[in-house]
């Protein structure tokens, strides 16, 4: 397989939808906090819109991803994405409303489309052969990665050079011209929801929760690299500038890893493969915690990225395994919920222990709290379950068992 097999006038439509989905949720964060830093207390409620905005993310994502039906697809990603539209417009154009409707603003900015991410995803591996989806998978991520490495300096350059605003309303137009293009994509994608055998989609969500701890895992290792890199560079007394490009070469390593997994076949099983890429990663992140210089930093920072697109990707195509067809569009989505929790968990962990003991420390213990998450969803995988419904008859890229955003 190469990825020749998924390129395609079609493909490329779904990439120009996907940008404009996505931008604006890379955008938010950082957005969010300089829409509002030159308000008295501006710092702290600008972390508070950006909670609010992830607490949107993680509480929109599997309650309207798991009623998302594969025939009527389009139009509830429409409806979605045409909402959240909305509420960035709103913040773009009330920035100095009170807190509490900004706050309102930012949850449904969060939640209405947060399950895009996943309805999208199963609308690929739909329109490309299914001997390609490793590919199309890979694709996806590098266009993702992308998209985060691109996103920082957009808002940064938008908020401080022409209006603090200016980037969320850039994030409704880009939000909004998404809706239309779903219209160049398929309605939804062929799934028959008699494979789960009467099952709830509640219990056949709750089957997979090993692959959303282990995912969950890797996007804690982000956190930790992105919100504590600033502190340890000056505990290293390193300029606090340099955070920018080492993250920029974070995002393209990882981008770099996703073109990479999607050239060829991998030994071992899935979760093997998770497994030791995860390790990896945190094994990167605890050479971080004592490396004196920056371009040692940026070495091992690129491939902690290089080896952390390779977690992430077995962790999707994972669930390609464990779920049912017609519930992959609900996993995808609440998977994407899972990650979200685990940024927002290794955030609050390492904004707590920066308060009481040093960057490098605090580095060390997040990696501790990641590698017991890998261990505990990865051991429950190897345990005997139940076999789905009926499991996907996907031939494996990464060997004859098992196939390896």
């Amino acid at each position: 397989m190469s990825y020749r097999d998924i390129a395609s006038r079609q493909t490329l439509a779904w990439a120009a939808v996907s940008v404009g989905a996505r931008m604006p949720v890379a955008m938010a964060p950082l957005a969010l906090v300089f829409l509002v830093r030159e308000r008295d207390g501006g710092y702290t409620l600008g972390a508070m819109l950006a909670a609010a905005y992830v607490i949107g993310e993680i509480a929109g994502a599997p309650f309207l991803g798991m009623r998302m039906r594969a025939e009527r697809a389009r139009p509830q990603l429409a409806a979605g994405l045409a909402a959240g539209a909305v509420g960035f417009g709103a913040l773009g154009a009330l920035p100095g409303a009170p807190a509490a409707v900004l706050a309102v603003c930012a949850f449904v900015a969060g939640a209405a489309p947060a399950a895009a991410p996943g309805g999208l995803r199963a609308l690929l591996n739909g329109m490309v052969p299914e001997r390609a989806v490793a590919q199309a998978m890979s694709a996806e991520s590098i266009l993702v990665f992308m998209i985060w490495a691109a996103a920082p300096a957009t808002v940064a350059g938008l908020a401080l050079g022409v209006a603090p605003g200016l980037p969320l309303l850039l994030a409704a137009v880009l939000m909004a011209l998404s809706v239309p293009g779903l219209w160049t994509l398929p309605a939804g994608w062929k799934a028959d929801e008699s494979d789960r055998e009467g099952e709830s989609m509640l219990r056949i969500m709750a089957r997979a929760w090993p692959v959303y701890v282990t995912g969950a895992a890797g996007l804690s290792l982000l956190a930790l690299a992105e919100l504590i890199l600033p502190a340890l560079l000056e505990q290293r007394e390193i300029s606090v500038g340099m955070s920018g490009p080492l993250l920029a070469g974070l995002a393209v390593g990882s981008a770099a890893g996703s073109f990479v997994y999607g050239l060829r076949t991998w030994p071992g099983r899935l979760r093997r493969q998770s497994l030791v890429c995860m390790l990896g990663v945190c094994g990167c992140l605890a050479v971080i915690a004592v490396l004196p210089t920056a371009p040692w930093l940026a070495v091992v920072l690129v491939c902690a990225g290089f080896l952390q697109a390779g977690a992430m990707l077995t962790r999707h195509l994972t669930l390609r395994e464990v779920l049912p067809p017609s519930a992959l569009a609900a996993g995808y989505s609440v998977m994407y919920a899972a990650v979200g929790a685990g940024y927002a968990a290794s955030g609050s962990l390492a904004g707590a222990l920066l308060s009481v003991t040093t960057p490098s420390t605090a580095i060390l213990a997040g990696v501790a709290m990641t590698v017991v998450l890998t261990l505990v969803g990865t051991l429950a995988e190897v345990r005997p379950a139940p076999a789905p419904a009926t499991a996907p008859d996907v031939p494996a890229p990464s060997n004859s068992v098992a196939r390896p955003s």
